[in-house]
């Protein structure tokens, strides 16, 4: 085991973990802080991609229902992440309102799925929708 100083950054590293002076004395895992992949999309008319990191491609289950397919897969289905939808069809950031809710719908090693209601039983695209997912990769 080595001990990286730089600066004020502190650190110890070993085999595949880097860890962290953080705030205080408290350390931290570098790996584990790390975003594993992202991607920024549209769903309207088509679902395409803008920008990703660690994504292979997107499917485009149906209306308002992408499944986001990752490139190097995750160590299991147990990862968290956020998901961001504009909640309309409008190219706005701003553009939100209650008829409009998403979320996660499923995760699996290898992809996770997204989802924009609209209404109370009707899925719906948006313009804008950004996720990101934090875990462990395989």
């Amino acid at each position: 085991m080595s001990t990286l100083n730089v600066d004020a950054l502190v650190g110890v590293s070993s085999a595949n973990a880097i860890t962290v002076r953080g705030e205080g004395s408290a350390t931290t895992s570098l790996q584990q802080g790390l975003c594993k992949t992202w991607v920024n999309f549209t769903g309207i008319t088509n679902t395409t991609e803008r920008d990703s990191f660690n994504v292979s491609t997107l499917t485009d289950v149906n209306t308002g229902r992408t499944t986001v397919n990752i490139a190097n897969d995750m160590a299991n289905a147990n990862y968290t992440g956020f998901w961001y939808t504009n909640g309309s069809a409008s190219s706005g950031y701003e553009n939100f309102n209650n008829y409009f809710a998403s979320g996660f719908g499923s995760f699996a090693t290898g992809s996770f799925s997204t989802s924009v209601y609209v209404g109370a039983s009707a899925y719906g695209d948006a313009h804008r929708n950004f996720a990101g997912i934090f875990g462990d990769l395989a």
